[in-house]
């Protein structure tokens, strides 16, 4: 049984999907850009600003399931620009109290919006 996780904390889904879907204890989180949900924009800078943004996000929706980013096994990191990877890993390396998940990070054409940067996570309960 899957159940949808949601919050008005973190942007809407921009699209036909979910925020975060939970499945047999798994949270699988949508990939976050850094869209602040109370102006609908990106944060004013650069990749470290948008970075912080989209663990906003991610971390408002995980407090929706109850969880923190101790919750979290897996992240995807997806640049528009590998240029950008050194001021994403700063603020990233910041995030996590401890262990850090595994991880993959990588350029990308792309990304909605012209963001710098999404992140998609899994957690577990």
């Amino acid at each position: 049984m899957k159940k949808v996780i949601a919050t008005n904390d973190a942007p809407a889904a921009i699209g036909p999907y979910s925020q975060a879907i939970e499945a047999n204890g798994m949270i699988f989180l949508s990939g976050q850009l850094p869209i602040d949900p109370a102006t609908g924009d990106f944060p004013a800078g650069g990749i470290k600003e948008q970075t912080y943004q989209s663990f906003a996000n991610i971390k408002a929706i995980l407090a929706e399931a109850g969880l923190t980013t101790d919750n979290i096994v897996k992240t995807t990191v997806l640049l528009s620009d590998i240029a950008n990877f050194a001021g994403m890993n700063e603020v990233y390396a910041t995030q996590f109290a401890g262990t850090f998940p595994a991880r993959s990070a990588f350029a990308v054409k792309d990304l909605p919006k012209g963001a710098l940067v999404e992140i998609e996570v899994i957690a577990v309960r």
